[in-house]
């Protein structure tokens, strides 16, 4: 099992153009780490933005009333690929993984495996 520091460290280091990366509490809004982004991209504005789209899609999905979970939200931009992954392992209520993606540089499909296989290492 790795901590959050780790988490995020293998996340930058083994995804293809991962441009930042950050545990999210969307109960609080609250980045609990993150790593990358830089002057240009604000990963706490940004986490903290993310948390209203985690929360209106689960809203959404109870007035509709389905009975499933959120696996992930991609979301794309011109030049990135912002992921959403919603923990389910052990501890993971109520957060969320946040990465941002250089989609020139990204393969989304091995971004998704890998940010599955990190999320099932982490420890919170």
């Amino acid at each position: 099992m790795a901590n959050t520091e780790a988490s995020l460290k293998d996340a930058m280091a083994s995804i293809d153009g991962a441009v930042g990366v950050a545990l999210v509490d969307y109960t609080s809004g609250m980045a609990l780490g993150t790593m990358g982004g830089g002057k240009d991209f604000n990963l706490e504005v940004a986490a903290a933005g993310n948390t209203d789209v985690v929360r209106a899609k689960l809203r959404t999905m109870e007035h509709l009333g389905l009975q499933d979970s959120i696996e992930d939200i991609l979301i794309t931009l011109g030049t990135q690929y912002h992921l959403i992954r919603l923990l389910k392992a052990k501890g993971g209520n109520g957060l969320f993984l946040y990465l941002v993606l250089d989609n020139a540089r990204a393969n989304l499909a091995m971004a998704r495996h890998q940010l599955k296989k990190i999320e099932s290492e982490l420890e919170v």
